[in-house]
């Protein structure tokens, strides 16, 4: 029991339990379950975003350029349905995915072959690829009456009783989850996080790896771009401004570590999750959009401190076995 309560994941299950039961003391149709079953469809973009930023933070690395990738590869499918609407919905995936992966690898190859930090890099590329999007446009928005009703409603047919958006998340999740626990390249994810310097030893090539987390983030905000766009249906030079903030606090409320190596697929999306009932619940309860940023803010400092005590937790078990041996 004591070894089952030391996962992160565990105290932010039993947080978000108790999150929704004070929440339904003051609107008691918040855990119904139709009503979580739209939560969790309202944070579905974010939790994919999450994970795509999850395995960057994993390596020390981080992706501001996330929520801009986003915009500009929206706009992109966006307009390419405008001009051509015969275009399948599956054809404008793989579009938004392809563009979401180079804008990624541009990041991950400045990252790998110039070594620039990374916050340096997706600074730089926030600004550029917002600004390709205004390039693009024109400056234009593309409204809701000149996409497709196939563009509009894809991701809004039920399936099984859930949304296609809930179902893409939750075949996301199941992707993440395979590729970091049962795969080579989510093994050296880890390893890179840990100890860069033994993974070298190790034989991983941490440059390469480096960019191929990019590439992951880069496709997952290519995807996250179509299926914001159909979603809000609108697309302009401001869509998700800003919002990789949200994405990144998702990650570090589900305990994933800034400083890289610790954190799980489980923990960004219940981060995710955690932000997503706050932003569905607190408008509901009449709270001030301003005091949902607070709580937010606060949750952030407050799984910040819990994940440095953890660490240093972790360093102390580590002398004390040495010491015994």
């Amino acid at each position: 029991m004591k070894s089952f309560l030391k996962y992160r994941e565990i105290w932010l299950l039993a947080g978000i339990v108790v999150l929704i039961g004070l929440i339904s003391t003051r609107f008691p149709g918040f855990a119904d379950p139709a009503n979580l079953r739209q939560v969790f469809n309202d944070t579905s973009i974010l939790m994919i975003l999450a994970l795509g930023q999850m395995v960057v933070i994993l390596t020390r690395s981080i992706d501001l350029s996330m929520a801009s990738n986003l915009c500009f590869t929206g706009m992109v499918v966006a307009m390419l349905n405008a001009a051509h609407p015969a275009i399948p919905i599956p054809v404008l995936i793989v579009i938004a995915l392809a563009v979401g992966l180079v804008l990624g690898a541009i990041n991950g190859f400045l990252v790998w072959r110039l070594n620039v930090p990374s916050i340096v890099v997706t600074l730089g590329t926030l600004t550029i690829y917002r600004g390709a999007t205004f390039v693009v446009s024109g400056g234009a928005w593309v409204n809701a009456d000149q996409m497709s009703p196939d563009f509009i409603n894809f991701q809004r047919a039920a399936f099984l009783g859930l949304p296609v958006l809930s179902w893409i998340a939750i075949i996301v999740i199941a992707l993440f989850f395979l590729v970091m626990t049962r795969t080579a390249i989510g093994r050296s994810i880890y390893a890179i996080g840990v100890n860069p310097t033994a993974s070298v030893y190790a034989g991983i090539d941490v440059g390469r790896t480096k960019f191929i987390v990019f590439c992951i983030s880069g496709m997952i905000g290519g995807l996250a771009g179509y299926l914001w766009i159909s979603r809000y249906v609108i697309a302009s030079v401001e869509v998700a401004n800003g919002y990789e903030l949200n994405i990144i606090a998702a990650c570090v409320i589900g305990g994933i570590s800034i400083a890289g190596g610790i954190g799980s697929v489980g923990g960004a999306v219940l981060g995710a999750l955690f932000l997503g009932i706050i932003s569905n619940a607190l408008p509901v309860i009449n709270i001030s959009p301003f005091w949902q940023m607070a709580i937010s803010g606060s949750a952030i400092i407050l799984a910040v401190v819990l994940n440095a005590r953890g660490e240093r937790r972790q360093g102390r078990i580590i002398l004390r076995k040495a010491e015994a041996a």
